[in-house]
């Protein structure tokens, strides 16, 4: 049952359907922490409302991005405790937003056409080793390749660097970028999610931070290739010329 207010009206049983998992999928999601408890009503039955199911949703978004239930625990924990079902569902909106290529899954003769040439045993390894792809599990089954990063692996593959070198260098491109999302995380967190919680009821500045959502990903992702572009240059410039 549910009513024209935000209290807890759904049983766990209607939340699960709502929500599209089973009812023991709500319950282990709760004894984990990933969702608040029920409100307890007449005759010991739990009541749950809009934010468990914004919450589930949300839980759903990170798992489709590969995040697993304890780093999604961890995610979850980072979140103010007291973030409404709108609030959930707009951060839910801005993850989306903000999700990788998902992997697909392929057969060898489609992704040697996706890669534009035949690859070796060898070339499947090296690919298999920059994560561009996993093997199948069984013979004959299909590769699971991250279309993203494909054309870049391909690429790789006839450059004349010791592979170790090139999965160094990935592991230093990792390290980085990973920090540089941490910093802009916070940045967006501060200065732009906070202060969209105060005015949430300001139906101009929804559609801004909608607005904002669509087209973050692109311009950030141009502003950091142009500005590693500009500092890799810098570098090897300085390098050789010591040298």
């Amino acid at each position: 049952m549910v009513t024209g207010t935000d209290e807890p009206t759904l049983t766990v049983d209607e939340l699960a359907a709502r929500a599209g998992v089973t009812v023991r999928t709500v319950r282990f999601y709760s004894t984990r922490g990933l969702l608040p408890p029920p409100v307890i009503g007449p005759r010991r039955v739990g009541h749950y409302g809009r934010e468990h199911l914004s919450r589930l949703a949300l839980i759903e978004e990170l798992q489709h991005q590969g995040m697993t239930l304890a780093a999604i625990e961890r995610y979850l924990e980072q979140l103010p405790p007291d973030l409404s079902a709108r609030d959930l569902a707009i951060h839910r909106a801005l993850v989306a937003s903000w999700a990788p290529d998902k992997a697909e899954d392929t057969t060898r003769a489609e992704l040697e056409r996706r890669a534009g040439r035949a690859l070796t045993e060898g070339d499947v390894d090296r690919l298999a080793a920059m994560e561009v792809l996993e093997r199948p599990e069984a013979a004959g089954g299909t590769y699971r390749v991250d279309p993203g990063l494909l054309r870049l692996g391909v690429e790789l593959l006839d450059v004349p660097i010791a592979h170790e070198t090139i999965l160094a260098a990935r592991t230093v491109l990792l390290e980085h970028t990973r920090s540089a999302a941490q910093e802009l995380t916070r940045l967006f967190r501060d200065e732009v999610w906070n202060p969209y919680r105060e005015r949430e009821s300001d139906p101009e500045h929804v559609a801004a931070m909608k607005s904002l959502s669509a087209h973050m990903q692109p311009m950030v992702v141009q502003a950091l290739v142009t500005a590693f572009q500009r500092s890799l240059k810098q570098e090897l410039r300085a390098a050789f010329t010591a040298e």
